[in-house]
């Protein structure tokens, strides 16, 4: 997989990387962040369909992103406060001045531009003249999300003593992506059970774990349009939603938790709120998340349908 060679090299390049220029290396973080949530909104913008989904199907989709969500939420957190220690958190962010991220009274600002970045990507998708110019954009993200992995491979790197200590819980680390896959797989049931749906494609709407795209085109081939334009915008919105949970996670309930959102996308995507919000030794519990529920999604949606 590219974006893990690009992650491991920057590891790699991380262990002689300046100190001094951490900083920077959290504002350029910042900065793929943004440029992909908005590549992600002009993409959106441009879905001929997406916003007659979203008017039909939204309640329903966001019931099945809320409940899944919610139900992994809760079971990471039972299962890390029982077989895992508390990682500690991160200390400061890039924009926090030496202030704790994840304990500031304020708002952090990475909210606000990150929903400012989806809208504005969005409205920029629905204009014809705009998708066009920012089609390279578009077209590319994939090279933006590489330098984004390389750069969070030199935050891992930084830090000499996380493979250690993540050497520490061999098997327990399987705790979170587990506590994930039940915990959406019974609220995906539990959705089911309320609008109507069969249980079994219920959960399989709910396995997508964030991961849209695939998601969408699997379960609408498998058993139909309705029922696949509701697990993409329910998993696009348990995406979406991740990067906002994520901050209340990390105040809240303890780091690792912050993962059960994110579920798949805890990888790629939704990577560096994890880093700007907890530790760096979550931060390599995430990619060993991601990696799993990646694996598992396309299992889940085939068992299921």
């Amino acid at each position: 997989m590219p974006t893990l060679a690009v992650m491991a090299a920057g590891i790699l390049a991380g262990r002689v990387f300046p100190a001094g220029q951490k900083s920077n290396n959290e504002r350029l973080q910042l900065l793929c962040t943004l440029l992909l949530i908005f590549s992600m909104g002009v993409s959106l913008g441009q879905r001929e369909d997406f916003f007659s989904e979203l008017a039909l199907l939204g309640a329903q989709a966001l019931l099945f992103f809320l409940l899944p969500t919610v139900c992994s939420i809760l079971l990471v957190y039972a299962l890390t406060r029982r077989f895992l220690p508390e990682s500690s958190p991160r200390t400061a962010g890039p924009e926090t001045g030496g202030a704790p991220a994840a304990a500031g009274r304020a708002p952090d600002p990475m909210l606000f531009l990150a929903l400012g970045a989806l809208v504005l990507g969005v409205l920029c998708g629905t204009v014809p003249a705009a998708a066009r110019f920012l089609a390279p954009l578009a077209g590319h993200s994939d090279w933006v999300l590489l330098l984004l992995m390389f750069s969070v491979g030199i935050s891992v790197g930084l830090h000499r003593g996380i493979w250690a200590k993540v050497r520490q819980y061999h098997v327990r680390l399987l705790v979170i992506p587990a506590g994930i896959v039940a915990g959406s797989l019974a609220g995906g049931v539990l959705c089911g059970l309320l609008v109507g749906c069969p249980p079994r494609l219920a959960a399989a709407v709910a396995g997508g774990l964030g991961w849209y795209s695939l998601a969408g085109v699997t379960i609408t081939n498998l058993a139909g349009a309705e029922l696949g334009s509701i697990a993409f915008l329910s998993n696009l919105m348990r995406e979406i939603g991740s990067f906002f949970a994520i901050p209340l996670i990390a105040r809240h309930l303890n780091s690792y938790t912050c993962i059960a959102p994110a579920a798949a996308t805890s990888e790629d995507t939704t990577l560096p709120m994890l880093v700007r919000y907890t530790s760096e030794e979550t931060v390599v519990f995430a990619v060993l998340n991601g990696i799993l529920c990646s694996a598992l999604v396309p299992v889940l949606i085939s068992l299921f349908c």
